[in-house]
């Protein structure tokens, strides 16, 4: 299983369409996309700043800006299905779909995760990864990259991903990349095999 993390800055772009139309062709029965938080999560951001609320609150407004972002994406692209619990998402990859999470539920019982913005939506696509058994993360960013041998230590020093991401990255069994916005072909020849 794949699972694949569209950033959350791609949310205005226009290869946001490209990467939905590429992964309903080529991921049915092996996909499940985790959302970013985007602009939904850009205004939890300019509320906690405006009015100092707690993390633990911040937390949770995060993960539902996820979601928000998750239902645009299914939206846009009707061949994605949105599913909320294991179960459900195993479901729909047996019935040759590309699911994508709505992490509200599954993350409203994971005590394990700490509230706070060193736990973006990068790490909790790792934790995610780690919880399904996945063999393969990919993150999608709009941001440079640097090379293919970057470590997860390297690119949380250099902000690509949030601090907690080396850990939760380290604590799964699958192989992670990190691709470019511009990578649609590149992911694509990938689950091409």
């Amino acid at each position: 299983m794949w699972v694949v993390k569209l950033g959350g800055s791609l949310a205005a772009d226009p290869l946001l369409r490209d990467w939905l139309d590429m992964l309903a062709q080529e991921g049915p029965g092996r996909v499940i996309v985790v959302p970013g938080g985007g602009p939904f999560a850009d205004q939890v951001r300019d509320a906690q700043s405006h009015w100092r609320f707690d993390e633990g609150a911040a937390h949770r407004m995060a993960i539902l800006a996820m979601e928000q972002y998750a239902l645009m994406l299914a939206a846009i692209e009707p061949r994605l299905l949105p599913a909320t619990r294991p179960d459900a998402l195993y479901a729909a990859l047996k019935r040759e779909r590309v699911a994508v999470w709505l992490p509200a539920a599954m993350l409203a019982r994971a005590e394990e995760i700490p509230p706070g913005w060193d736990v973006s939506s990068d790490s909790l696509a790792a934790w995610f990864a780690g919880r399904m058994s996945a063999r393969q993360l990919v993150l999608v960013k709009s941001c440079e990259l640097p090379g293919q041998d970057a470590s997860a230590e390297e690119l949380s020093r250099l902000g690509v991903v949030d601090p907690a991401f080396p850990d939760y990255m380290r604590r799964g069994c699958f192989t992670t990349y990190a691709l470019n916005r511009n990578a649609y072909p590149a992911l694509r020849a990938m689950l091409r095999g």
